[in-house]
């Protein structure tokens, strides 16, 4: 598998609830058939109760982490590839503009590595 992460800020003006909202209903089905070669996505919505910061540490600047697996590298590329078509970039940038601070956007290949957990 191949994986990679991207840290997304809410728009200004949305409350958590539409955030999530709009993702869940409108962005996600939109990505899923603009870029067939993702084989698995996940949104983790950040909460900030129970959150632990450690004193001195930069404020939060993104509301939701997600994740996008690949079957590997070639589908991938396949998919940034599809990314680049100026139709399809238009039709994502669009629909981020409506629930997406698009300023803050970060996104990062990650190797992921899982620990066996001893009961």
């Amino acid at each position: 598998m191949y994986k990679s992460m991207a840290l997304l800020k809410c728009k200004p003006g949305l409350t958590r609830e539409q955030f999530i909202d709009y993702y869940e209903t409108q962005h996600a089905p939109l990505i899923c058939a603009l870029l067939p070669e993702v084989c698995g996505y996940r949104r983790n919505f950040i909460r900030d109760e129970g959150a632990f910061l450690n004193a001195g540490a930069a404020a939060r600047d993104y509301d939701v982490i997600t994740e996008l697996w690949f079957a590997d590298r070639a589908a991938y590329d396949a998919a940034m590839e599809r990314c680049a078509n100026p139709e399809i970039a238009r039709r994502i940038a669009e629909d981020e503009e409506h629930f997406l601070d698009r300023s803050c956007t970060r996104m990062f290949v990650v190797d992921e590595h899982i620990s066996a957990i001893a009961r």
